[in-house]
């Protein structure tokens, strides 16, 4: 069996009738190729992290522009979504959470997709509350991590880790903890992009998340 090699998604878009690109390449390649995909009326599954809420914003007006679909997926195993959900239910209810972002010791974008994406969602439910805000913190302001979606997120890059989100929410005297680890296996994502694939056509924006078109 062989398959085509092109030098750019432009060509090979342009050497084939395509309902769907999936977009799983560099952080520093993702947003053209999503851009000129969807400039030649094709749908778009992302699977690349490392995105910003900006380029992600510009990738939901150009899909609208072009009456057409995109899917940007931190990650593709049903276990995640599952996590989405409950961390989204408990930030309706308990104000104070923090995200910790594993991943592998020579993963280059910080936060992972996953957790990029997990942060968004999180700050769409309800901000996260400080006792003590940043401007008030004594120290180096640096360890409390980065802010992203209200809330303070922390990446860790270490020898022993595949990918891991973990969501710590706090109330007084109490803890609750909801955390994922991802094998080394592909075999837990290769369902949720096949289903990503087959959703992404039915509707037009940008949608984040494999849960947005679960229901549908």
């Amino acid at each position: 069996m062989t398959a085509p090699v092109y030098a750019s998604v432009a060509e090979a878009l342009a050497a084939h009738s395509t309902d769907v690109l999936v977009e799983y390449t560099t952080p520093a390649a993702a947003l053209g190729n999503v851009l000129t995909a969807l400039r030649v009326g094709v749908n778009v599954v992302v699977g690349t992290s490392g995105l910003s809420d900006a380029d992600y914003a510009g990738i939901d007006q150009a899909a609208k522009a072009a009456a057409k679909g995109v899917l940007a997926v931190g990650n593709f195993a049903l276990s995640v979504v599952l996590l989405q959900r409950f961390a989204e239910a408990a930030a309706k209810l308990i104000p104070h959470w923090e995200i910790i972002d594993y991943a592998h010791a020579t993963k280059i974008d910080a936060p992972s997709g996953t957790v990029s994406e997990l942060a968004a969602r999180l700050g769409r439910a309800a901000q996260a509350q400080q006792a003590v805000s940043l401007d008030e913190t004594r120290g180096e302001i640096a360890t409390r991590g980065a802010t992203m979606g209200g809330a303070q997120v922390h990446s860790v890059r270490l020898p022993g880790h595949t990918l891991g989100v973990e969501v710590v929410f706090g109330l007084d005297d109490q803890r609750l903890s909801i955390r994922c680890d991802a094998g080394t296996s592909a075999q837990p994502y290769v369902e949720g992009a096949l289903l990503a694939i087959r959703k992404v056509g039915s509707f037009t924006g940008l949608r984040r998340g494999l849960d947005a078109v679960l229901d549908s």
